[in-house]
């Protein structure tokens, strides 16, 4: 199984991190979101969610849920406006831990 753990990013420009542990010990981090943008989790705005959706739906065809397009889908665009919930919605659609 593989366990993530997603935090304030150390990166200059990005909001997030999402460090992916697999069984091995083998470890991968992904910084996402633009730190200057606003979100769905900041301004609650369903249009705004709607066209983020819209502009970057193209980002899920790879089917690699640790890249930056489907942590900024799902937890910082998902379907709650509450971070947390997003993230641990994030988790179990991917059988994360």
């Amino acid at each position: 199984m593989v366990k993530v753990v997603i935090k304030k990013s150390d990166k200059a420009g990005k909001k997030l991190m999402a460090v992916f542990t697999k069984d091995d010990g083998r470890k991968k981090t992904t910084h996402f979101g633009q730190a200057t943008a606003p979100d769905y989790t900041k301004t609650k705005d369903k249009a705004q969610r709607a066209r983020y959706r819209s502009r970057h739906k193209k980002d899920l065809q790879t089917g690699d849920y640790t890249r930056a397009g489907f942590l900024s889908w799902y937890v910082l665009w998902g379907n709650s406006t509450s971070q947390r919930e997003n993230i641990a919605s994030y988790k179990r659609r991917f059988k994360l831990s």
